[in-house]
């Protein structure tokens, strides 16, 4: 029986087109079609599968969805949202609801809370993950999810996104450029001097924040794009031993280490989040 179409896809259909050949996309029969006949299905779990051929490995497997999910489910990471949020809900425009595009949306907890800050707005969450997709397509009832690779070009239209979030993501600055519409906003989220300090410490092989990363960053997004606020959000959370085996199981951390591995000590009860979160208007 072919699967209904989610009622947040039918809303961002719009600026959504054909991955193999650029066109417009419209649904039909459980799947979205183009003129050309070329067709995606959408998985029951509601996201539609756009990435076709070769496959990046890089995006969540499923317990790191799972982790990922609780962890954030759990409040910890409220205030990084509520910085993105804030970031973002002023790029909204007056005259229209906002188009807003999550680039390695993840569980799509992120782009919901942009999504509460912007009233009547709509969202697509782009990730390689099919695990982390089947949360985000669920995440809010504006939010569609895709699968997508965010090195390749994106199957959006240009100019017609108004918000564009990558937070704790890798990046496709020239892509990022392209979609947003003149005056729209992109909100970089990034690690930054002591963040998971304690993980760090206590887990031998969690990942270290490269010392490089602003410059690097910088490097890359300079040419399309310049920064217009910053936010440094820096505070202690209290961690249950669950959260915290959530933390190290969510990162890409969770490569180096299991669970198994994983004793009460090397588990800190509360951790430093520390991040930036950065605004950039297009040049």
């Amino acid at each position: 029986m072919p699967v209904p179409l989610p009622p947040a896809l039918d809303l961002i259909l719009p600026v959504l087109r054909c991955p193999a050949c650029g066109a417009g996309l419209s649904p039909g029969d459980g799947a979205l079609r183009c003129p050309r006949r070329h067709s995606f299905d959408v998985a029951r779990h509601g996201y539609a599968g756009l990435l076709t051929g070769a496959r990046a490995t890089s995006g969540d497997d499923g317990p790191m969805a799972r982790a990922r999910r609780d962890f954030l489910a759990a409040g910890r990471y409220a205030p990084v949202r509520d910085a993105v949020a804030g970031l973002a809900g002023g790029a909204g425009p007056v005259d229209r609801p906002a188009t807003v595009l999550d680039v390695g949306c993840g569980t799509g907890y992120y782009l919901a809370g942009v999504l509460d800050a912007l009233p009547g707005s709509v969202g697509l969450g782009l990730d390689t993950s099919a695990h982390a997709l089947r949360v985000a397509a669920k995440a809010h009832a504006r939010a569609a999810a895709a699968t997508w690779d965010v090195f390749r070009p994106f199957p959006v239209a240009t100019e017609q996104v108004d918000v564009v979030l990558d937070v704790f993501a890798p990046r496709n600055p020239a892509e990022f450029h392209r979609v947003l519409r003149p005056g729209g906003v992109l909100v970089v989220v990034r690690p930054f001097g002591g963040h998971l300090a304690e993980l760090r410490r206590q887990v031998a092989r969690m990942v270290a924040v490269d010392p490089d990363k602003e410059r690097r960053l910088h490097d890359a997004l300079d040419p399309w794009f310049e920064a217009v606020r910053t936010h440094e959000v820096e505070y202690v959370t209290p961690l249950t031993r669950q959260e915290a085996l959530d933390l190290v199981l969510m990162t890409p951390s969770a490569r180096h280490v299991t669970a198994a591995e994983l004793s009460d000590d090397d588990l800190p009860g509360r951790v430093t989040v520390s991040v930036l979160a950065t605004a950039y208007r297009r040049r």
